[in-house]
């Protein structure tokens, strides 16, 4: 079991309760944020509480530096570091690129890739402090592949890539090590915001003919924060049933 704090940025999401109920039952003491959704993550705070691992959650919006700030001397002061950081925010804001108000466009940029470079930003004095740390960014196939009308969704996710890449050379001699995870289509979250007609496509496009079980995400991460992993940074870990 583990004593190591994560701070799990989107708790409240589909794919964050099952992020979050995988690292209770790994032992991992829990940092839980989110931002409007606190009614979603309660249901997730039922299953941890029956694990009994230690947890507080946190409502912060990442797209300002300033509550960012207050949210990680919060974690330091209640938890004492953060040894693994997660950006796991994600919005998507979908209409043809000539059709997308630069209202949109910015909203998704704000959330989906500013908030995770805040986050990155203000947890990092933290882990070159202790020599050691784990960031761990979520990103999507859609970067990968391109599919219309999701513009600034996959802009986002794309540059998440390229921040990731940056982070893991800047700070390797600290002990810390980035990676991410491009997610191909998960029985989860953003999912199920597509028509069934759509989601029918999509899933016969995938090799394996089925859409990814939210465990084996669960169990990328599990070894990505683990001390196994030491030696891994700057990867983009491609988990899409053959998609890309």
């Amino acid at each position: 079991m583990s004593n190591k704090t994560v701070l799990l940025i989107g708790a409240s999401g589909g794919l964050g309760r099952y992020i979050t109920l995988g690292l209770a039952s790994a032992g991992y003491d829990l940092a839980l944020h989110y931002h409007n959704s606190f009614d979603k993550l309660q249901a997730t705070l039922t299953g941890i509480n029956e694990i009994e691992t230690k947890y507080k959650t946190y409502k912060a919006d990442i797209t300002s530096e300033a509550e960012v700030e207050a949210l990680i001397k919060c974690v330091k002061e209640d938890f004492g570091s953060v040894d693994i950081l997660i950006n796991n925010s994600g919005i998507s804001l979908n209409g043809m690129s000539w059709k997308l108000s630069l209202k949109d466009w910015d909203k998704v940029l704000a959330v989906n890739l500013t908030g995770p470079f805040l986050c990155t930003k203000h947890v990092l004095p933290l882990m070159k402090e202790k020599k050691s740390g784990r960031i761990i960014y979520m990103s999507s196939v859609v970067a990968q592949t391109g599919v219309p009308g999701t513009a600034a969704y996959a802009a986002t996710k794309a540059g998440l890539s390229g921040l990731c890449k940056t982070i893991s050379k800047e700070v390797i001699r600290n002990g810390i090590t980035a990676n991410l995870i491009s997610l191909g289509y998960f029985e989860a979250g953003l999912l199920f915001q597509i028509p069934e007609d759509v989601r029918n496509q999509i899933k016969d496009a995938i090799p394996k003919k089925e859409f990814g079980d939210p465990k084996d995400v669960v169990e990328c991460i599990l070894y990505l924060c683990s001390e196994n992993s030491g030696y891994l940074t700057g990867q983009s870990i491609n988990l899409n049933g053959g998609l890309f």
